[in-house]
């Protein structure tokens, strides 16, 4: 079946979580959590080794829409229930409609972090691929130096496959790094 005519909900929620597609006009929250948290994310995320405009943000939003439409890239936006505030960005990668793969990015507004809304958006999107989209696996790639990455992996109790070794360039693309997988697996 063409993924493009695949029905899904766009949206979702956990106990304290809103988790929707991304929408055209996201742009301005989006670029304030990656303002708010650029140092965090330097280390980890090419997009964030330039401060981006809020323009270039809504653009990236934009595009992000179109590829949710299309069934290309599935990224969410994730809301606090009560108040309406942008918290974290995931979303579904590297999709292959086939196998029924998917890997999990994420990053959170550090306004935000130490609150458990990553760990709880992570897992209501791992119940969404596995419910709604018959995933048959998923995946969690990080920087093997990426502690609170991993560390969200291992909390949702992603069995560690592997590390790949010199795998990857940091995101300054200064350094060889190691990239660890975690994966989850459907059980029949």
């Amino acid at each position: 079946m063409n993924p493009f005519l695949l029905d899904f909900p766009d949206e979702f929620e956990t106990e304290r979580l809103w988790i929707r597609a991304p929408k055209p006009g996201d742009g301005k929250v989006a670029n304030q959590a990656i303002k708010a948290s650029i140092n965090e994310l330097k280390p980890w995320m090419p997009f964030a080794q330039v401060e981006p405009t809020e323009e270039e943000t809504e653009i990236n939003v934009r595009q992000a829409y179109i590829n949710f439409l299309s069934r290309d890239d599935l990224r969410f936006h994730v809301f606090l229930k009560e108040t309406g505030e942008f918290v974290v960005s995931s979303g579904l990668h590297r999709i292959d409609w086939d196998v029924r793969k998917f890997e999990i990015g994420y990053w959170a507004d550090t306004r935000y972090t130490g609150k458990g809304y990553v760990t709880e958006a992570i897992a209501g999107l791992v119940d969404f691929a596995f419910k709604q989209l018959k995933a048959n696996r998923i995946e969690i790639r990080c920087d093997a130096k990426n502690i609170k990455s991993r560390a969200v992996a291992e909390r949702l109790a992603f069995d560690l496959e592997g590390i790949l070794r010199k795998d990857s360039l940091s995101a300054d693309q200064k350094e060889l790094r190691d990239t660890c997988i975690y994966a989850k697996i459907r059980k029949d």
